[in-house]
C-alpha cells in the first residue's frame, strides 16, 4: 500500500468527549470545528431564539432541548492530521450509547467545570477509559467564571479518578480576574481579550516575562509564579508513556465559550494523543498498518434525514483501506456484502466518501443487515473484534400501538430504535406483549418522540418501575414459572430472561430453582 497510506493513518488522531451535561462539551466540539475550518460560525447551544444549533446537534428533541443524546461524529483537517470527534450524550440515561463510542476511539478529551470539579457522571465514564487503558486529557473549562482554586481542582483529579496529573498550563486568575493562562508547555503566556498581537508573551529560561509589562504589576501575576514553582518542586513530571498508557492526563484550563485556550489545548492533544492503536480480535491483535481492511459497527443510527427514511451503521475503520465499492465478509452472517454507499460525517452535512483508513469513522447505508457489534473484513483470515457492552436495562414499560390502524408503522419504528441500541425490546412469554426496557427515563421520552415524528406512530407506555433482569443459561424453561415477581420474557434474539421485582424475589427464585441457571451480561464483559 505503500508509504502513503502509512503516513495517512499515522496522521488520524480519533477521540471522543467526556463530560457531564452543561460541563461545555458541545461548545468546546464545536470550536475545535472552527479551528479545523470545518465551520465558520459557532452556535451556541443555548441560542435557541435565533434558531441556530449546535452542529454537533441534529435530532430535533436535542434543538428543543439543548443536549446531545446521540453520538455525532465530526471530521476535520488541522495542520497535517485528520481529527476524527466523536461528541458523545452527556446524559447518563444514554450511557449505553457513550459506551460503545468509547470503544470505537483512540483517546478521550475530559471536560470538567472548574466550579463544579468532578461529577458523577464524568466518574462513570472517566472508569470505562481507565478499564480499557484510554489515553485521557483533561480539559479544565468556564475559567472566565469564578469557580474551584486550580490546585483543588488538581487534587480532587488524582484523589476522585485517582489518575496523575501535568498541568500544561495554569490560570492567571479566574471569573471577573481572569488575565489569561500560564503556558508551561510552550513557555509563554497567553493573555485573555487582547488583540491578536498582544495574545503571546515569550518567557525567558527562569519562566518569567522579559523587561516590563503591565501583567507584571499584577498580584495575580506572582501568584500564578508562586504556583508555578510549587508544581515543578512537588508536582509530577510530564512523560508521554504515561500519557499513553493512560496513567497521567496532561491538563489544560480554559474556557471554551469565549473560544479562549481552546486552540493551545488542541495543538497540545495533537502533540501526544495516540495514532490508531492495534485492536483485539478472535485472532489476535490486529496491525492498524496491515494491509488487509477490517473494521466493526459501533452504533447504527435511523432517519438521520428524516427526508429519506436512511439509516446508517456507523464503522470504526481498524486495519487496512476502505474503498467504495469494496466487498466485505461479516463473519456473523457467513456472508458478502458490497460497500457501495459511504459517507463521511458533519453532523448533518454529510459527503461521499471513497477512502478512509485506520482510524477513521465513515458511515455505511444500512437496509437492515448491520447490527451493532459486527465486524467487516476482506482477505482469507474470519476473525471478529471484541464484543461490545451489552447493557442490563433498569427501567420498564408496556408498549402498544394507540391506533390500531398504524400496527405496521409501530411495528417498524420499533424494529429500527431497537437495532439502535437505544432501548431493548423484550416480549412475554405467553401473550407475546411487547416490553422495553431502558437505563433511563429520558430514553422512553426519546423513543416516544420519535416513533411520533419519524414513524407517524402514536404509543401507549405502561410503567413497569424498575426491574432486575437475568438472562437464562438454559435452553428450554417451564413457563409456569413466570408469576408477577419473576416474569419470564424473551429478548430480540428469543433467548429467556426473567425480570425480578427486586433482589429479593431473585434470591427466593434462585433458591427455589438451582437447576436453573442466571446470569447478567454486565458481568460477562470482557
Amino acid at each position: 500500500m505503500g508509504k502513503n497510506f502509512r503516513e495517512d493513518v499515522l496522521s488520524r488522531r480519533t477521540f471522543a468527549i467526556i463530560s457531564h451535561p452543561d460541563a461545555g462539551k458541545t461548545t468546546l466540539t464545536e470550536k475545535l470545528l472552527l479551528f479545523g475550518g470545518a465551520i465558520r460560525d459557532a452556535g451556541t447551544v443555548k441560542a435557541k431564539k435565533t434558531g441556530k444549533f449546535a452542529t454537533s446537534d441534529w435530532m430535533e428533541i436535542e434543538k428543543q432541548r439543548g443536549i446531545s443524546v446521540t453520538s455525532s461524529v465530526m471530521q476535520f483537517d488541522y495542520e497535517g492530521f485528520r481529527v476524527n470527534i466523536l461528541d458523545t450524550p452527556g446524559h447518563q440515561d444514554f450511557s449505553e450509547d457513550t459506551y460503545r463510542t468509547l470503544m470505537a476511539v483512540d483517546s478521550a478529551v475530559m471536560i470538567v467545570d472548574s466550579a463544579k470539579g468532578i461529577e458523577e457522571q464524568t466518574l462513570k465514564l472517566f472508569k470505562v477509559c481507565r478499564m480499557r487503558g484510554i489515553p485521557i486529557f483533561t480539559f479544565m473549562n468556564k475559567l472566565d467564571r469564578q469557580g474551584k482554586a486550580p490546585l483543588e481542582l488538581l487534587a480532587e483529579l488524582e484523589e476522585v479518578l485517582g489518575i496523575e496529573s501535568y498541568p500544561m498550563n495554569w490560570p492567571i486568575g479566574m471569573g471577573k480576574e481572569f488575565l489569561g493562562i500560564y503556558d508551561r508547555f510552550n513557555n509563554r503566556v497567553e493573555q485573555f481579550r487582547v488583540s491578536e498581537a498582544e495574545r503571546f508573551i515569550p518567557l525567558n529560561d527562569d519562566g518569567e516575562i522579559v523587561g516590563d509589562h503591565p501583567l507584571k504589576t499584577s498580584g495575580l501575576y506572582d501568584q500564578t509564579l508562586d504556583e508555578i514553582m510549587l508544581l515543578n518542586e512537588a508536582g509530577n513530571e510530564f512523560s508521554a508513556e504515561k500519557v499513553t498508557a493512560g496513567t497521567l492526563t496532561p491538563v489544560f484550563f480554559g474556557s471554551a465559550l469565549t473560544n479562549f485556550g481552546v486552540q493551545t489545548f488542541l495543538e497540545s492533544y495533537l502533540k501526544f494523543a495516540p495514532v490508531p492503536m492495534a485492536r483485539n480480535s478472535s485472532i489476535g491483535e490486529i496491525d492498524p498498518l496491515g494491509e488487509q481492511f477490517s473494521g466493526f459497527v459501533f452504533k447504527i443510527q435511523a432517519n438521520m434525514n428524516p427526508a429519506h427514511r436512511d439509516r446508517i451503521a456507523f464503522v470504526r475503520v481498524c486495519s487496512g483501506k476502505f474503498e467504495r465499492g469494496m466487498t466485505v465478509n461479516i463473519p456473523r452472517l457467513g456472508k458478502q456484502l458490497k460497500l457501495s454507499q459511504s459517507t463521511s460525517f458533519m453532523a448533518e452535512e454529510r459527503n461521499t466518501v471513497d477512502e478512509a483508513v485506520s482510524g477513521d469513522i465513515i458511515g455505511l447505508y444500512d437496509t437492515g443487515t448491520y447490527q451493532i457489534g459486527d465486524t467487516l473484513t476482506t482477505g482469507k483470515d474470519d476473525f471478529q473484534y471484541e464484543r461490545l457492552p451489552q447493557f442490563t436495562p433498569e427501567l420498564y414499560v408496556k408498549v402498544s400501538a394507540k391506533n390500531v390502524m398504524k400496527q405496521k408503522s409501530f411495528y417498524k419504528g420499533i424494529e429500527q430504535l431497537v437495532q439502535e441500541g437505544a432501548i431493548q425490546l423484550f416480549k412475554t412469554a405467553r401473550m407475546e406483549e411487547y416490553l422495553l426496557g431502558a437505563v433511563g427515563q429520558l430514553q422512553y421520552e426519546v423513543f416516544e418522540h420519535r416513533m411520533r415524528n419519524e414513524y407517524n406512530a402514536e404509543v401507549l407506555m405502561e410503567r413497569m418501575g424498575s426491574k432486575i433482569a437475568r438472562w437464562v443459561e438454559n435452553d428450554s424453561v417451564d413457563e409456569n414459572l413466570s408469576n408477577s415477581r419473576s416474569m419470564l420474557v424473551k429478548d430480540r434474539y428469543d433467548h429467556f430472561v426473567f425480570l425480578f421485582e427486586n433482589e429479593f424475589a431473585l434470591r427466593w427464585f434462585q433458591e427455589k430453582n438451582p437447576t436453573i441457571k442466571l446470569y447478567n451480561p454486565m458481568d460477562q464483559q470482557e
